[in-house]
């Protein structure tokens, strides 16, 4: 996880008791494309960005998820256009894009928000996804409600360019303060119709909460999932899809009461071949969940 924050910083938990809404109850999940995280592949993808894309396509999946967009360098080192191309000659779509945006989160300077629309209007993406915000600017409750705001304001803009904006979740969302978690105040106070969430089911079941409980709290507000399993020996790394401790099963039946358009596949560590690990997450997917 180090690597990832160190990521984004350089580049730009049980909540049950929650009553069950009856008209969500043990809905199946209509059946959806399955995508993956590019950073799950970080490692390989900057070497060759044309073929691991070319394995991703031939793995199954039918959507990705980018991060570590820029505007002087593009994606991966490939400019917007060659990218775009790139996803289409394999039939991929790119519905969320990861950007951080702790410039704006902080004062309000759209330059980064701008760059990150024109990134995602290039891949024709749907939502503009926050992956992450810096140490300081989360350190009570309070700070949140900034966040909140400045949540509201950058779904404004983004709605302007035809775009939604979405939020990804660790798991220092859920830390306790006296009257409530940072996650809460987020959900709370922003525009639910404007600001969407994508739950990162991982990192919500290694904070201590149930995902089904916030599904049932805030209905629809989770159109993307992050669909990273979690090992049974060591919660503190993935595996694949269906081979770990996450009854995923259980959570899919509460797909359209969440709201879910996009299941994405996302894993940081591997005890085997990436691509063969990526392999047997959609093929688990495909047969059994969605």
């Amino acid at each position: 996880m180090n690597s990832r924050r160190t990521f984004i910083k350089t580049a730009g938990i049980a909540a049950a008791g929650a009553i069950m809404l009856p008209s969500f109850a043990c809905t199946p999940s209509a059946a959806k494309p399955v995508g993956l995280q590019l950073y799950t592949l970080r490692e390989v993808i900057e070497k060759d960005v044309k073929g691991v894309i070319e394995k991703i396509a031939k793995a199954g999946y039918k959507e990705v998820e980018t991060y570590g967009f820029a505007a002087a360098t593009g994606y991966f080192g490939m400019d917007v256009k060659s990218f775009k191309s790139l996803l289409d000659d394999n039939g991929l779509k790119a519905p969320s894009g990861h950007f951080g945006l702790d410039t704006f989160l902080k004062d309000g300077k759209q330059d980064d928000l701008n760059a990150a629309i024109e990134g995602a209007k290039g891949l024709e993406m749907s939502y503009v996804t926050i992956p992450w915000m810096g140490d300081a600017l989360r350190t009570n409750l309070d700070d949140y409600k900034k966040i909140a705001l400045r949540l509201n304001e950058a779904a404004g803009i983004c709605k302007k360019a035809g775009l939604s904006l979405a939020y990804h979740n660790h798991d220092f969302e859920f830390t306790k303060y006296d009257g409530g978690t940072g996650y809460e105040v987020m959900l709370k106070e922003t525009d639910k119709d404007a600001v969407k969430f994508e739950m990162d089911i991982y990192w919500v079941v290694r904070s201590g909460n149930d995902p089904i409980a916030l599904f049932n709290k805030y209905p629809e507000r989770f159109p993307m999932w992050h669909v990273k399993d979690m090992d049974k020996a060591n919660n503190t790394i993935n595996t694949e899809v269906g081979t770990g401790t996450i009854d995923f099963k259980s959570l899919f039946k509460h797909a359209k009461q969440a709201g879910l358009k996009h299941a994405i596949v996302e894993q940081e560590n591997f005890s085997k071949d990436p691509f063969v690990s990526i392999k047997e997450s959609i093929d688990y997917m495909n047969r059994e969940l969605v």
